[in-house]
């Protein structure tokens, strides 16, 4: 076994890998670019080395670098966690020539895997199940279109050498076809160097389902049973679960097969997943198809780890030094139910516009770290051992960048059936406080309580065929948030209260009651509140249509108020007028208007059209003089690793172009000016 090994990557990934070789007694190495020098996975690690500067290019993708900080360190193997380098051949072999043990498959596995089309033909000589669709490696447009047209709408575009839903787009109709090619060619060549692209058939509401199989040295085979990952936006998964809804044990023996014979066909080695489409059709029966091998460990494995009660982590370390798999296959089974739910910094109502900023809170459920469970001599797993698991690797007070993916942790459950998976999920997600930037927190919250995900309805259609109760909803009403922002209000007061009874702020008076006056912004309307101090010490609260009593208190756990018939557990954090409510309902934002520091305001400037996030102009759509229509397309940017296209607020005629093709712009930034005169 290794006594040091260097971790290739950041994040979560970096510090679960820390975990599981501290415990086997294994010293790690970090590396790190600028904007990670003070990152929790440096902290994670037993020794650290600087590779770069922010950017991935110029740090983590640079394979030359970290391979010298693997030698100067002592290190004897490097695990590559997942993206990055990761799935790249040469650093493989790079790994090998310099005497290191890359802790993945061969470098001719990933090789064979790695492109789409490449993998496709050879997995039809294995005898795995293929979508129809195009794999060759003739790429003209026109024959591209013709393919396309041949196979019949809707196709999917897939980038050959992508992954994680980049370089992807479905097409519906024909005339679409070739702005979609060129949008995806050039995502495809910026993500992986290839614009090459293959050509499927697009699967009526399919299924994603995985298989996990790993392999070692001796050429033994096992498969640890399926995740089902349909429910995506972007085509990036958002919820995935273990094992598969509705799974028969049959289908799951024949995709397991599939998946290990997938493995044996390119002598695969260590962790890798198998993705196939399934298709569930009305008689209730599945087929399914291959769609690609990710020959590298998945974001999604810890609910594998769940419900096998075995660490996938400490499976790499020992077949990458030439150990047996730890176990057959007849000796693995599956105990309970897992769901992993993505948090990401994005907001999921602007079509989950990546997002940065600062971690101003970052409160996390009651949870464990990976403790692998143990398992008894039957194959049973230790009860509740790790109900909540929570991997991240930020801190409160950590800055989300757009240097790198906008996740900034994974909440998995486990639970003895799918429905108590679910409540623990919902109530997990629900004591996840994250103040400083937008997350789809919320938005999990609305999916698990959906009715396709709470009865199990799954395919890659969900979001969309939800959106009525997915997005734009809240859950805390006006009544609850303006009480709750008041109370807050209220007990920091009492904090700073003196003995001094002329510099008492709690309204009272020794005769007769006391109304003092609130001003809120909820819901894109503007509120008037009124809170009456009474005689006898009570507090009577009137906002919208709601009026009452108000009682609070501060509990060690947030604020137990009562109002209008409501009580709730409330958690008030502020940053600035901004008051941030998190109950068991839901979390909204309320803003306490401060009328002195807004007086003399001038209405915003019109015309302007703003970079949503910081980025890179990709390219722009039209040009000075040009006259458009609302919601037309104008520039592309691409920020946390994808394409973002930027349309039109309104009619009118394009004045100025401010930024040219390849700049680099902040968040704000006015990228074009437009005249809503007709030119």
């Amino acid at each position: 076994m290794f006594t040091k090994i260097l971790i290739a990557n950041r994040g979560e990934i970096a510090c679960r890998v820390a975990a599981t070789a501290r415990r086997m007694g294994i010293q790690t190495v970090a590396v790190y670019s600028d904007a990670d020098a003070s990152a929790k996975h440096v902290a994670a690690c037993d020794e650290s080395v600087h590779i770069g500067s922010s950017a991935p290019k110029d740090s983590y993708l640079r394979w030359e670098t970290i391979i010298d900080a693997a030698k100067t360190t002592g290190a004897q193997a490097i695990h590559p966690g997942y993206g990055f380098l990761s799935e790249n051949e040469d650093f493989a072999k790079a790994c090998v020539a310099a005497g290191l043990v890359f802790i993945g498959p061969p470098a001719s596995a990933i090789q064979a895997m790695g492109l789409k089309a490449e993998s496709k033909q050879l997995m039809e000589r294995a005898g795995v199940p293929l979508v129809p669709g195009y794999h060759g490696a003739a790429q003209g447009a026109a024959l591209l279109q013709r393919e396309a047209d041949a196979i019949g709408y809707p196709v999917l575009i897939k980038a050959s050498a992508g992954g994680g839903g980049k370089g992807m787009r479905a097409v519906d109709k024909a005339e679409d076809f070739m702005a979609a090619l060129e949008s995806c060619k050039r995502e495809a060549i910026n993500s992986f160097g290839s614009d090459a692209v293959l050509i499927e058939k697009y699967v009526q509401r399919p299924r994603h389902i995985e298989i996990q199989v790993f392999g070692d040295t001796l050429g033994n085979y096992v498969y640890l049973f399926e995740r089902d990952c349909s429910v995506q936006r972007r085509h990036q998964k958002v919820l995935e679960e273990a094992p598969a809804p509705g799974m028969t044990p049959e289908m799951r023996q024949q995709m397991g097969n599939a998946a290990v014979a997938a493995a044996r066909a390119v002598n695969y080695v260590g962790a890798g997943t198998v993705e196939f489409i399934v298709e569930q059709k009305p008689d209730g029966s599945m087929s399914f198809f291959f769609m690609e091998m990710n020959t590298r460990l998945q974001v999604e494995h810890p609910v594998t780890e769940a419900i096998t009660g075995q660490d996938l982590v400490e499976w790499q370390l020992r077949v990458a030094s030439g150990e047996p798999l730890p176990m057959r296959q007849d000796q693995l089974k599956i105990t309970g139910h897992a769901i992993e739910a993505r948090i990401c910094a994005e907001n999921p109502d602007n079509n989950f516009l990546p997002a940065t900023g600062t971690l101003d809170v970052y409160r996390k459920p009651a949870h464990v770290s990976f403790q692998p469970p143990v398992n008894s001599p039957d194959g049973s797993r230790a009860r509740d051992a790790q109900s909540v698991r929570f991997d991240d690797g930020v801190r409160e007070g950590d800055v989300i960048s757009p240097f790198y993916d906008s996740m900034v942790a994974k909440l998995i459950v486990h639970g003895d059936t799918r429905e108590q998976a679910l409540a623990r999920l919902d109530a997990a997600l629900a004591a996840t406080h994250i103040v400083g930037l937008t997350t789809n927190v919320q938005f999990l919250r609305h999916v698990v309580h959906s009715d396709s995900f709470a009865n199990a309805q799954l395919d890659t259609a969900l979001i969309p065929r939800e959106a009525a109760v997915l997005f734009n909803q809240e859950r805390v009403g006006l009544a609850l948030a303006a009480a709750a922002d008041v109370a807050q209000t209220l007990l920091d007061e009492r904090a700073t209260q003196t003995a001094d009874p002329f510099s008492r702020t709690d309204g009272w008076r020794s005769h007769g009651v006391f109304t003092r006056r609130f001003e809120f912004e909820f819901g894109g309307e503007h509120v008037r509140a009124g809170l009456t101090y009474l005689h006898d010490g009570a507090l009577s609260f009137k906002v919208g249509d709601a009026a009452g009593v108000l009682s609070f208190a501060a509990t060690g756990q947030g604020i137990d108020l009562q109002f209008a018939g409501q009580r709730a557990l409330v958690n008030v954090y502020r940053k600035g007028e901004v008051a941030h409510i998190h109950t068991a309902q839901g979390a909204t934002q309320i803003i306490a208007v401060d009328l002195l520091l807004h007086a003399g305001e001038a209405p915003a400037e019109g015309g302007r059209l703003t970079a949503p996030m910081p980025g890179k102009v990709v390219s722009f759509a039209v040009q000075a003089g040009d006259v458009v229509k609302k919601g037309q397309p104008l520039a592309v940017m691409d920020a946390m690793k994808m394409e973002h296209t930027i349309a039109a607020p309104m009619d009118g005629v394009v004045a100025e172009l401010l930024y040219a093709p390849g700049d680099q712009v902040v968040e704000g930034a006015e990228l074009l000016r437009l005249s809503s005169e007709a030119a």
